[in-house]
């Protein structure tokens, strides 16, 4: 892979980017057709179980959710990289998605039409989620306090042996095509064995993905603020400007927690 396609952030789409590389390094999205090719090799599958397809919007009588959760119908704007990026999640965190997709469907059911916090945060989690993983509640408490610096540059190393971001959010990976300062993730912890991290990749993303639709499966019902905010540029490999300590005392990409708050 070459181009963004290449870049640390876009590892959990890495398989379907691989696929679709003549595609990717073109700056082309894929197209329906090829998209359906991979969703049905894959078996994917909506939150209310229908066999999955990308289909082009039209009239269909459903809202984009409902007609996602009873026809397995996820329309998709011809040559536009935020719908494309979403079918390219579906592939990479299938079970997250039909998760997120049941939960849609269960929290409007009985044609409430008000969105509510719920809907709220798991559209958000949906365009602009991640998980942060970790063996270290400790690194995940820094991040929670945005010690940014301490965290990112001082426990580096620390960072990179005991702590993964896997970016989940379809508008995320758009807006990292070409990123602007303070691009932000809205994240959530999930804690593992520092053993996981010797699992192959593909097993790595698997069990994230599991974890992440468990969570959406279950109890869980966040509100927008819920979700932890986090720097995607920040990240130890995200992009060459990073490997330096003055990076990080940029406030307008790396916000203390008391102007968060004030």
């Amino acid at each position: 892979m070459t181009g963004f396609a290449a870049r640390a952030l876009y590892a959990p789409l890495a398989p379907a980017l691989s696929a679709l590389s003549a595609l990717a390094d073109a700056g082309r999205p894929p197209d329906c057709v090829v998209l359906n090719r991979l969703a049905a090799a894959h078996d994917l599958r909506s939150g209310g179980g229908a066999p999955l397809r990308f289909v082009v919007p039209g009239a269909s009588g459903l809202a984009y959710e409902e007609r996602i959760y009873w026809l397995g119908e996820v329309e998709t704007r011809p040559g536009n990289w935020h719908d494309g990026f979403n079918a390219l999640v579906w592939l990479a965190y299938p079970k997250t998605k039909a998760a997120l997709n049941a939960r849609h469907h269960f929290a409007s059911a009985g044609g409430n039409a008000r969105r509510g916090p719920l809907r709220d945060a798991l559209t958000q989690f949906d365009e602009c989620g991640a998980a942060v993983v970790s063996s270290r509640l400790d690194l995940w408490e820094e991040i929670r306090a945005h010690r940014w610096k301490e965290v990112f540059w001082s426990r580096r190393a620390e960072v990179i042996s005991a702590l993964r971001v896997y970016v989940f959010g379809h508008a995320s990976f758009d807006m990292l095509r070409t990123p602007h300062l303070g691009l932000c993730a809205k994240a959530l912890f999930l804690h593992v064995d520092h053993d996981w991290f010797a699992a192959p990749p593909a097993a790595q993303l698997a069990d994230v993905d599991a974890r992440m639709a468990q969570r959406f499966a279950g109890d869980f019902s966040p509100r927008p603020r819920d979700f932890q905010p986090l720097p995607l540029l920040g990240i130890p490999g995200a992009t060459a400007d990073n490997e330096a300590p003055a990076y990080y005392d940029d406030r307008r990409q790396f916000r203390p927690l008391r102007l968060i708050q004030s």
